[in-house]
């Protein structure tokens, strides 16, 4: 027997309505708990990893596949940006031995400092910071440009986006922080 049968058309459609609300908002909750549930699969910044004792799979597992891969000294580097709106990069330095050495995050006011004019290499820079957001060359001006968005001051900190500007020798020429937002507005 249908459970609308004997009731009014009326209350028959208001049953329908009502089931099917009902469905639709079952089927919202458990795509809500598969996207929960996927989006805990990768760690935005490595919780629950420990240096000296996680593996570089368990890395991989935690934070998902790096963006870039980087030999510097004996160790290998996993670089996990998370631009431009989380303005950090990640570096998970790993051991020969496959062990975490550690896990850090590169855009900070320190690591920007190590920077110097007319001295530090574009290769540096890119083992400082890993992987560009944005990456242009000027033919005109002799300049390749890399920008990274980040905060300076620590976070929240204020939003600024760092642009390292190299000749085509590959030397550092310019560093600047732009400040984003506010800027162009007047007051009052």
């Amino acid at each position: 027997m249908s459970p609308t049968a004997g009731v009014s058309a009326e209350s028959a459609w208001e049953w329908e309505l009502a089931s099917r609300t009902f469905v639709v908002t079952l089927v919202s909750a458990a795509a809500l708990v598969t996207m929960v549930t996927a989006a805990g699969c990768a760690s935005f910044d490595g919780r629950g990893l420990v240096a000296g004792q996680s593996s570089a799979t368990d890395v991989e597992r935690v934070m998902g596949a790096p963006a870039e891969k980087r030999q510097v000294g004996g160790e290998t580097w996993y670089f996990y940006p998370r631009q431009p709106y989380g303005r950090v990069m990640y570096v998970a330095r790993v051991a020969p031995d496959g062990r975490l050495v550690a896990l850090e995050q590169r855009l900070n006011d320190a690591t920007v400092a190590k920077i110097i004019p007319n001295t530090t290499r574009a290769q540096e820079v890119r083992d400082l910071l890993g992987p560009p957001y944005t990456a242009v060359e000027f033919p005109r001006l002799e300049r390749d440009t890399w920008t990274w968005w980040m905060r300076r001051y620590g976070d929240p900190g204020i939003p600024v986006e760092l642009v390292v500007q190299m000749s085509p020798d590959g030397v550092v020429r310019e560093v600047y922080i732009l400040q984003q937002g506010r800027g162009n507005q007047k007051s009052g």
